[in-house]
């Protein structure tokens, strides 16, 4: 969180250089050739740094790498992260947060995460639809059978070849952000971020052949050695359904 949008820097789509979406892109299915990674967690858990760092290392390794986030990522997406993160005297509700995300969630799969992964890219991507489930599903009481079709719409069925959960109790991640500093959804109560974390474990244990949950209580530089282990193997050994 508070990253501005996805852009390319030296080979990386990276935070912060003025990415530039372009007009009239329509959504065209591909044949995927690259690899779709995702980094999901309760808020505090280190998504954003850990992202950053193996976009870093796998371009450093000549991976070729796009590094994105959710919400954002387009210059559509980065103005509905606006509306969600930042407008907190709003009251939006779950319903509209949910459609909302998944209108973001569209325009980043079309115009930034398929057309990479055709090009063979590796797409690492902070927060994707597991977190509408987890957050407006478990978190806020919506049905999960619903969030998970309207996701299905906005990606047009696209789900990632690897997810891995930062896992940490919500108490630990909240003492993490400066209480000035909390986006709209770290400024609720700690029981619905108790459920939005067993929310994620629960769809962990659901698809267990995509999920990977690694404990981000620890030091970040042990989390990120878990996580780069975790995507070199995905890369080397791929399994595509």
């Amino acid at each position: 969180m508070g990253v501005p949008a996805a852009g390319r820097l030296d080979g990386v789509a990276a935070f912060g250089t003025g990415f530039s979406s372009s007009m009239g892109h329509s959504y065209t299915p591909c044949v995927v050739a690259g690899t779709f990674v995702t980094l999901e967690g309760p808020e505090g858990s280190g998504k954003t740094v850990v992202a950053r760092r193996l976009a870093e290392e796998l371009q450093r390794l000549g991976r070729r790498v796009v590094l994105t986030r959710e919400p954002g990522g387009t210059r559509l997406g980065e103005r509905v992260r606006e509306v969600l993160l930042g407008r907190s005297d709003l009251g939006i509700d779950p319903r509209a947060d949910a459609l909302l995300f998944n209108a973001a969630r569209a325009q980043l799969v079309a115009e930034v995460i398929r057309p990479a992964l055709a090009r063979g890219e590796v797409v690492l991507c902070a927060r994707f639809a597991d977190s509408t489930l987890a957050y407006q599903g478990h978190g806020a009481g919506l049905p999960i059978d619903e969030l998970r079709e309207i996701a299905r719409v906005a990606t047009g069925g696209l789900e990632p070849d690897l997810t891995i959960l930062l896992d940490v109790d919500p108490e630990v991640g909240i003492r993490r952000k400066a209480p000035g500093a909390r986006n709209r959804f770290e400024s609720i109560d700690l029981a619905f971020h108790r459920r939005v974390r067993d929310g994620f474990l629960a769809l962990a244990r659901e698809a267990p052949a995509r999920w990977r949950v690694v404990d981000s209580s620890r030091h970040i530089d042990r989390v990120f050695d878990d996580a780069l282990a975790l995507v070199q193997a995905e890369i080397a050994d791929p399994v595509r359904a």
